[in-house]
């Protein structure tokens, strides 16, 4: 058995009652329940469900799911030492308060990033990981920050000597590993990236209003399905009909796990354009730590199947929607700070054409839907202006 998902903050039950204030006037919902949509537009909520999925262990990490190692990755993940930069952690750009990000619009590191943090809740259930689908592990992904100049501006021999001269993480190492941390400084930088990733692998987020609404449709419980806010069911009949939202953020993540050309254009902090998927892709061919490889623990072919794909130039991943009224700034490189203002068109299909374009009353109705997935604690909350449609 896996070890059950960590406890995680929460946001209040009076999300739906904001959502409607901030939002503006909605409709009462009828006695048996909002009249939702057609049918097949009905479906397509539905299969945004059930929540949470399964929860299975990685072949590829035999720390997965192990008590022991889970506990050593939280260790290292609010540890500085992994870092060259005095001071930085995993939890500086992925903080627990803030819902593993960091509400900043580029990632904090030894230089200025580029991108946005994408928050880490529900990551064990991606296929590829980062904005360009860089890694195909969730271990490989921990492997990143750590080596990157831009990051953590370590190497695996100062990583792996700060496991072993720390008394906290060798005795953390021990315990997972079953022995001390060998002289081999890529062994022990791979080990240190599966245990944060078993950590990792626990945060998952709760269930949310949507869920139940979502899961009173699928059993036809219109009674159940009455304590939804109208104009969040209204939002909801957009994102799987006229919008097409769910033609990207689709399954219960909310997100297709593909990558999806963007219309607006960024750069890196070089200055040189971000490219996305097709540097990514290269980056995932070319790397020590990708699935299939020597420190891989399961059996596959050379490269995965989805990281030998073709890759299109400024395409990004589409990142999943659960509790996105807290992880803002939006966008892969940050730059909507206001979810209503995320709404606008900014992916193209493969034909290149966006979505059309919605009316403010539309995309009151789909923030009320987004702010209702996220977990609730029955506290009072606070209107965010980051929330408003105006």
């Amino acid at each position: 058995m896996l070890h059950a998902p960590v406890c995680r903050p929460m946001l209040s039950m009076a999300i739906a009652v904001a959502a409607s204030l901030a939002c503006g006037p909605s409709m009462p919902a009828a006695a048996d329940g909002p009249i939702v949509a057609p049918a097949d537009v009905q479906a397509r909520i539905v299969s945004l469900g059930p929540w949470p999925p399964p929860l299975m262990p990685d072949p590829g990490n035999r720390m997965s799911g192990r008590p022991a190692a889970i506990a050593f990755g939280e260790l290292l993940f609010h540890s500085p030492r992994l870092s060259t930069v005095g001071g930085l952690r995993c939890a500086t750009c992925h903080e627990p308060w803030r819902f593993y990000a960091d509400g900043r619009a580029t990632a904090l590191g030894a230089v200025d990033g580029g991108r946005n943090t994408l928050s880490l809740w529900n990551v064990r259930f991606q296929r590829l990981y980062g904005w360009d689908g860089a890694n195909d592990s969730l271990w490989a992904q921990s492997i990143r920050p750590m080596l990157d100049p831009r990051e953590m501006h370590a190497s695996a021999a100062e990583a792996a000597s700060a496991v072993r001269a720390a008394p906290e993480l060798a005795r953390g190492y021990a315990q997972a590993y079953g022995r001390l941390p060998s002289t081999d400084d890529e062994s022990v930088l791979v080990d240190i990236a599966k245990a944060l990733a078993a950590y990792q692998e626990t945060l998952v987020s709760g269930r949310t209003p949507f869920d139940d609404w979502r899961d009173a449709l699928a059993r036809g419980d219109r009674h159940a399905a009455a304590n939804y806010p109208a104009a969040a069911a209204r939002g909801a009949a957009l994102f799987a009909g006229k919008a097409a939202c769910i033609g990207c953020h689709a399954g219960p993540l909310f997100s297709d796990g593909a990558f999806h050309v963007a219309l607006h254009r960024s750069q890196l902090p070089d200055g040189s354009p971000d490219t996305g998927r097709s540097a990514g892709r290269q980056h995932g061919l070319e790397s020590p730590y990708r699935r299939g490889g020597r420190y891989d623990d399961a059996p596959r072919p050379v490269p995965s199947a989805e990281q030998a794909a073709s890759a299109v130039a400024y395409a990004f991943r589409t990142p999943g929607l659960r509790d996105v009224a807290a992880t803002g700034p939006y966008l892969h490189d940050g730059s909507v700070a206001n979810l209503c203002d995320a709404l606008q068109p900014h992916a193209a299909d493969a034909g290149g054409s966006a979505a059309p374009p919605l009316s403010i009353d539309e995309r009151r109705d789909l923030v009320a839907f987004l702010l209702t997935l996220s977990t609730t604690d029955g506290a009072p909350l606070a209107e965010p202006s980051s929330w408003t449609c105006r």
